[in-house]
């Protein structure tokens, strides 16, 4: 999907919640773009619709975007992937209520001949040093999405400041982003999900994996209704206990691409 598609499409998504704002039972999420660009939220709304006799409209964006909508009183409902802002969200008294959802995790991938060598580094602090030290392209999602916060945070970690001919920021989604890589020739962070969604769409490898930095846990958070209240915490609330209760975590073990599972169910119960 071009930049002009996804801008149209945001724009009439929007123009729709509008109209919805006014619907009593419809719910409005704001989720991260590893939900849609892997299928998963196609695969899970119409169950939900079922169970909740309503309707569901979402937005994909970066998880900063999605609280920022949120934040906003925007939307119902925010399903992302960077803790620490979930927290300041919560905390700022934008959202109440946060639960575990699930988890995947990210992982460093670039074209199948590692010319860096990354696949021989023991830590992803040391692989990122590599592809600092060859000079090859390395494409940042640059969207202030939960995957780029945790690249930013690898970064740092390393004791590198991105910067130079070598650091592309993209300003895309992840699935852009993964078809720049392979155009250029290019290493990136994705999470694995949208990686394996695209993996016979692009000639990348995962050259780096399984560092406990890298784990990477999605929330899903109602937005507050005593600061918001037009939102509609009924609905919010109902998809929180849907997603996770046992039903709607087993709907995510389920949830395959090419033969393999992309989430993983971390609720509690």
């Amino acid at each position: 999907m071009n930049l002009t598609r996804v801008t149209a499409r945001l724009i009439c998504m929007a123009v729709g919640l509008i109209g919805s704002a006014q619907a009593g039972n419809d719910l409005r999420i704001a989720s991260t773009t590893s939900t849609e660009a892997t299928g998963l939220f196609s695969y899970l709304l119409p169950a939900f619709e079922s169970h909740c006799q309503c309707k569901v409209s979402v937005i994909a964006v970066g998880t900063g975007k999605a609280l920022k909508l949120g934040e906003n009183g925007d939307v119902d409902l925010v399903f992302v992937h960077s803790r620490a802002d979930e927290d300041k969200f919560i905390a700022q008294g934008f959202g109440v209520d946060r639960r575990d959802v699930m988890y995947n995790d990210f992982v460093l991938v670039g074209p199948r001949s590692d010319p860096a060598r990354v696949r021989k580094t023991k830590s992803i602090a040391d692989a990122m040093q590599r592809v600092v030290e060859s000079g090859l392209p390395f494409i940042s999602r640059g969207d202030d999405s939960g995957t780029h916060k945790k690249e930013l945070a690898l970064w740092k970690t390393a004791g590198i400041q991105p910067q130079g001919a070598w650091y592309l920021s993209a300003g895309q989604g992840m699935s852009e982003v993964l078809l720049m890589a392979s155009e250029r020739s290019a290493y990136t962070l994705s999470d694995r999900s949208t990686y394996i969604a695209l993996a016979q769409k692009i000639e990348l490898d995962v050259v780096y994996s399984g560092d406990k930095a890298l784990h990477n846990p999605y929330g899903v958070i109602a937005v507050n209704p005593v600061r918001f209240p037009d939102v509609n915490y009924a609905a919010a609330k109902q998809f929180v206990e849907w997603i996770t209760s046992i039903s709607g975590q087993q709907l995510i073990a389920n949830f395959k691409v090419n033969g393999q599972q992309l989430f993983f169910p971390s609720a509690k119960h």
